[in-house]
């Protein structure tokens, strides 16, 4: 099987570089201090303050405790993502109310956005699915002209940008995410939010340091990043513009080899530059899904829409028809694409590709 991330082959290729990370991170005694990181990183991608945390999923958990989200409150959440998207509003006590998507971008609809709102409404967690971006203006406005909390979850869109503006950019704060199976990844993930109110940030740290301030001034959590697992990050945001072309000339073989197939791929937005996270096919049905999977090994992003998991049959939640979100659920899979896959390999993807498809 075709590995998925690469960074195997990424620490090969970078060995010297992290045995020196390594030395550094063990000859001090401050495990703890991330300021410079954070500082380089909220200038890299132009807000005022980020704070890093443990994950990108205590980093949305966060910024709604930050901005006073909780009980009776409701957030907007899309139907079709990882199930943090969703499970840190429940964990703040408020209600995650599911909106369809657009079938061809994965994104959330307008329409759904709409028909979901009511006056509880005080926020909404929009995702760059697979870092695709669009245009969010209309979203915007619609939250703007409500009061509308808009968090923008860049967990997966770190290095994309629509007509020069950035992932994580647009909203009152964003998340980015280091996870494993990101484009940039920690040795143990990572998260942070972005933000320019310095009122926001401060009270972000206060959380992740168990809520302590100048004594502990509220209940908190251990969410801190680690100075080895910045240093890590720095080391692979050197080459991450370099990694990304890589990535989208991959992409740009997938398209070309598939046109003219019973295959859709991800709409994309003119103006977008992709950082190409996942790179996302849709087929026929879930049949042929589970071929071209069981031939290829490959992932499925994701597999069971939102609101039909488990734990919302005790936990609170309002849900649209979300009949997008099922096709998509049932007929997406994700391709290997990373930065180290050989020539052979891509073409070894495509023809297993081709092959199961034209045999249905």
């Amino acid at each position: 099987m075709i590995a998925y991330d690469g960074w195997d082959r990424e620490y090969q290729e970078n060995r010297s570089a992290y045995l020196d990370i390594f030395e550094r991170f063990m000859s001090q005694t401050n495990y703890e201090n991330n300021e410079k990181f954070e500082e380089n990183f909220a200038m890299r991608v132009g807000r005022e303050y980020c704070v890093s945390v443990a994950s990108a999923t205590d980093a949305l958990h966060f910024a709604l405790l930050a901005h006073n989200i909780g009980k009776d409150d409701e957030v907007l959440v899309t139907d079709f993502s990882w199930i943090s998207s969703s499970a840190v509003v429940s964990m703040v006590g408020a209600t995650p109310v599911f909106c369809d998507i657009d079938l061809d971008s994965y994104h959330m609809c307008i329409e759904s956005i709409k028909r979901m709102y009511s006056n509880k409404v005080k926020a909404i967690i929009y995702p760059h699915l697979f870092g695709n971006m669009t245009d969010t203006t209309e979203i915007q406005e619609f939250c703007k002209d409500r009061g509308i909390l808009f968090i923008e979850d860049a967990a997966q869109s770190l290095g994309s940008s629509l007509h020069g503006i950035k992932a994580g950019t647009i909203g009152d704060c964003s998340v980015y995410s280091f996870n494993s199976n990101k484009v940039i990844a920690g040795i143990n993930g990572g998260g942070v939010v972005l933000t320019d109110s310095s009122k926001i940030a401060k009270r972000i740290k206060t959380i992740r340091r168990h809520g302590k301030d100048k004594d502990f001034s509220m209940l908190g959590y251990n969410s801190r990043m680690y100075v080895l697992n910045a240093e890590i990050i720095n080391q692979r945001l050197k080459f991450a513009e370099r990694n990304q072309f890589k990535r989208q000339k991959i992409a740009r073989t997938y398209n070309e080899a598939f046109a003219g197939l019973p295959i859709a791929v991800q709409e994309m937005s003119n103006g977008l530059n992709h950082n190409y996270h996942k790179y996302v096919i849709r087929l026929l049905d879930k049949n042929t899904r589970k071929r071209v999977k069981d031939a290829l090994g490959a992932s499925i992003h994701y597999e069971t829409p939102l609101s039909a998991n488990s734990m919302y049959e005790s936990l609170h939640s309002r849900r649209d028809a979300c009949t997008q979100s099922k096709t998509a659920s049932d007929t997406v899979l994700s391709l290997p694409i990373h930065a180290w896959l050989t020539d052979d390999e891509v073409k070894q993807i495509i023809d297993i590709v081709k092959d199961t498809v034209n045999d249905i």
